[in-house]
């Protein structure tokens, strides 16, 4: 069985991500205390229709009954059920703003009689555990709806999710760092398209932006070095377990440096014959 347990922060996304994983052929649960997670991977093995794929949500919401989620995975280890985490994130900040957008009240303000902000703080206390736990964190702050989706296509969509997966990803300086991100590559110190006129509106998509950034000699040299790290580290990650791994490519406006680089250490990566995508924060901003 393929078994997802979908946790994080309130407001974080978690909602949309069940959505996605529906999309793809998961079984999803939401809002599910832990407790109740054996009885239903019992109840998918025994029943008439064995679910392959599901996909359980489980936070806060359900109040002190979330602190039994550690005991509750040990059992599931105990009795050799393999499962994965996904931990959905933002933020602080971009919390605090969602909820007071949309006019709604975090799980924890009535329970507690504290404050938006307050109860945040207080959630990503009591989530620290399983957040290090998790197989996949994906921080939402700063990317789209449809970007998230990608993601976790990129992640889930195939049915074998034992391997490393890396996601090689693009962004912007100037609209923050990337907060995913394992790895990170500053390629500010690279020529610039964006002062070039004929490429400035263009992106690293394009062969011809792409040409201009690797035609210099300290961008072949940079790339070379790269892809030997990474040809060095990236089986040690392998062999430690790890699930996903984030390399992420930094330029000034996360259009043309920075998605240049993504491409290539992905098609790189691709040639390995490791997992890899790409995703561009911020190409279109």
């Amino acid at each position: 069985m393929n078994l997802l347990i979908v946790t994080g922060m309130s407001g974080a996304g978690k909602s949309l991500a069940a959505n996605a994983l529906e999309d793809m052929g998961y079984y999803c649960v939401d809002n599910i205390p832990p407790a109740i997670i054996p009885v239903l991977v019992d109840f998918s093995a025994r029943g008439g229709e064995n679910l392959d794929k599901m996909a359980i949500v489980t936070d806060i919401r359900g109040g002190e009954m979330f602190n039994e989620i550690s005991d509750v995975l040990k059992g599931l280890k105990a009795k050799n059920i393999d499962y994965k985490i996904l931990f959905l994130d933002a933020e602080d900040k971009v919390l605090v703003r969602r909820y007071k957008e949309n006019r709604r009240k975090h799980p924890l303000c009535d329970k507690e009689d504290i404050s938006v902000t307050e109860a945040v703080k207080k959630e990503r206390k009591t989530l620290k555990d399983i957040r290090s736990m998790a197989d996949f964190t994906v921080d939402t702050s700063l990317i789209s709806t449809t970007q998230l989706k990608n993601q976790l296509a990129d992640i889930f969509l195939d049915d074998d999710n034992d391997g490393l997966k890396i996601l090689c990803k693009s962004f912007g300086f100037k609209y923050g760092a990337d907060p995913d991100a394992d790895l990170v590559f500053d390629v500010r110190c690279l020529p610039n398209p964006y002062y070039i006129e004929e490429l400035k509106q263009k992106t690293g998509l394009e062969e011809v932006v792409s040409g201009y950034v690797l035609g210099f000699a300290e961008s072949k040299e940079f790339a070379s070095k790269i892809k030997d790290f990474l040809d060095f580290s990236v089986p040690l990650y392998l062999k430690e377990g790890k699930s996903q791994l984030v390399i992420a490519f930094g330029c000034t406006g996360g259009k043309h440096r920075s998605v240049t680089f993504a491409e290539l250490i992905c098609n790189h990566l691709k040639d390995k014959g490791f997992d890899a995508n790409t995703l561009h924060r911020d190409i279109h901003k």
